[in-house]
């Protein structure tokens, strides 16, 4: 998998969401390799994008596709400070995006360990029954790593009514021990709170 991830400002939320929904009914259908997206805007107007493709050489397809140029020269009027991060480095847990979730919660921050990232990554498998049993309001995770070394986790929840209450509940102690770890390795520099998440 391949995630292209877009983040700045807009003053215009609705002018925003009426290109995404027009990119979906207009453009989609030519995007080869294109297998979805989450994005949405928070309540002070920090933009969250993260669009899918099965590999990189099909998001570089689209983005040298005439009418993908066209519809960006007009979606960028609704944006400031617009940042893309691509990257390969993707990683999955529990089905991975949903487009069930009524709230996504994109912690970003920077990789400070570089070794033990992956290798704790890996091991956040094991967690899932537990996982599953403790915090049903979590539907899934996607964590990106970009080339810069920074990070985007999101994590996908039922509601947001349903994941504040989670954060409530006690983790089990290995859960713990490990989140302790992972954010050692991975310390998370600010939430990003889709409470109206655009998905596809």
């Amino acid at each position: 998998m391949f995630i292209q991830v877009i983040t700045g400002k807009t003053s215009d939320r609705e002018g925003l969401r009426r290109q995404f929904d027009r990119w979906q009914s207009e453009l989609r259908a030519g995007a080869t390799g294109y297998l979805g997206s989450t994005g949405g805007v928070t309540d002070d107007g920090n933009v969250f994008m993260a669009a899918r493709f099965e590999s990189e050489e099909a998001a570089r397809r689209n983005s040298t596709r005439e009418e993908q140029g066209a519809w960006w020269a007009e979606t960028e009027k609704f944006l400031e400070n617009a940042r893309f991060q691509d990257s390969a480095e993707v990683t999955t847990l529990g089905g991975g995006g949903s487009d069930d979730a009524g709230f996504v919660q994109v912690m970003r921050g920077r990789v400070a360990d570089k070794e033990k990232a992956p290798a704790l990554m890996a091991r956040f498998a094991e967690l899932l029954p537990a996982m599953a049993e403790g915090r049903p309001d979590i539907l899934g995770d996607v964590t990106v790593i970009h080339s810069d070394g920074t990070y985007s986790d999101m994590i996908y929840f039922r509601s947001e009514a349903e994941a504040r209450e989670g954060e409530k509940k006690e983790p089990p102690a290995e859960m713990q021990a490990m989140f302790e770890e992972f954010t050692a390795a991975m310390p998370v520099d600010e939430y990003i709170d889709l409470k109206d998440p655009w998905l596809t």
